[in-house]
C-alpha cells in the first residue's frame, strides 16, 4: 500500500472545503481502517459530551466509555491527554507508561479504557492546537493487533494532521494562513524528506555536507514550531510551501529546482 496514495486520498475528501466533520470522520476512520486500526479520537482536550463550540470532538470510542470519561471528568487527569500536553513527540501508550511516572487513578483509566478494547494506543500530539487561541488536541488510534506496519503509524500522524486541520478550519479560519516562511533550500529539502530520504542522501542529491542538511531541516522545525520531521512536512504541505507535486517530482532534488 503506497502511503501518498492513502494521503492523497484522504487529502481529496478535506480539500473540497464542503466536508462536514462528520464526512471526514468517516473517511478517517474508513482510511485507518485499511491500515490496521478500529478506534480513533482526534478531540480537543475538554469534556466530550459539553465540549466548546470552538472543540474539534471526532471519535468512534464505545458510547459508554466516553459518557463515563465526561461524567467522572476523566480529561482533567487523563495520563494521554495529559502526556499529549507536555511531550510533542508521538507515543505508544504501552511504552509511555511503562516510564512515566502516573498516580493510581491515571492506572484505573487506562484499565477501565482496556475493558472498552481501548488498548496498545498511540497518540500523536496536535502542534497546530498550540497556536494562540486554540485548544489544546490530540489524535490517538487503537490498532486490531500489535502486528501493525510501523510505516502505518507515521501515516497515521500525517493523516491526524490533516483531519485535526480541516475540521479545525470553520472554527479557526486563521489555521489556514499561519505559516512561516521557509527559505528555497530549506523547502528543497523538506520536500526530499517527504520522499522518504535521509540527511546523507539529501546532501549527495543537493551538494552538501550530511551535517549542513541536518542544520536545515533543525532550523525549518524551529521555525515550524514542529518537533518531528513529518509535522514538518504536513506543516509545509498545508500552508502550500511544498505541494504533493513537487514530492512525487523525481528531478525535485536536482540543483536546478532552487531559486
Amino acid at each position: 500500500m503506497n502511503q501518498f496514495d492513502v494521503i492523497q486520498g484522504f487529502l481529496e475528501c478535506g480539500q473540497t472545503g464542503s466536508a462536514s466533520p462528520d464526512r471526514l470522520a468517516a473517511e478517517f476512520l474508513k482510511t485507518i481502517e485499511g491500515l490496521g486500526f478500529r478506534h480513533f479520537a482526534c478531540c480537543s482536550h475538554v469534556d466530550p459530551f459539553h465540549p466548546p463550540p470552538e472543540a474539534v470532538m471526532l471519535h468512534n470510542y464505545p458510547r459508554g466509555w466516553v459518557r463515563t470519561f465526561s461524567e467522572a471528568m476523566l480529561y482533567e487527569i487523563d495520563p494521554v491527554l495529559r502526556r499529549a500536553e507536555s511531550k510533542p513527540l508521538p507515543f505508544f501508550w504501552d511504552a509511555a507508561f511503562e516510564s512515566d511516572a502516573i498516580t493510581r487513578s491515571q492506572k484505573m483509566i487506562l484499565a477501565d479504557a482496556a475493558g472498552y478494547g481501548l488498548t496498545h494506543g498511540y497518540t500523536i500530539p496536535l502542534r497546530l492546537s498550540w497556536l494562540p487561541g486554540s485548544l489544546r488536541a490530540s489524535c490517538s488510534v487503537i490498532p486490531d493487533n500489535r502486528h501493525v506496519d510501523p510505516q502505518h503509524y507515521v501515516t497515521v500522524e500525517v493523516l491526524a494532521t490533516y483531519l485535526y486541520f480541516f475540521a479545525s478550519r470553520a472554527h479557526a479560519p486563521w489555521l489556514a494562513s499561519a505559516r512561516a516562511e521557509l527559505t528555497p533550500r530549506e523547502r528543497q529539502c523538506l520536500t526530499l524528506v517527504a520522499q522518504g530520504k535521509g540527511d546523507w542522501t539529501i546532501g549527495r542529491m543537493l551538494g552538501l555536507g550530511e551535517s549542513t542538511v541536518h542544520y536545515h531541516i533543525e532550523q525549518l522545525k524551529r521555525r515550524l514550531r514542529v518537533a518531528t520531521r513529518t509535522q514538518a512536512v504536513v506543516q509545509a504541505l498545508m500552508s502550500g510551501q511544498i505541494t504533493f507535486g513537487d514530492v512525487f517530482r523525481r528531478d525535485s532534488g536536482s540543483r536546478a529546482d532552487l531559486h
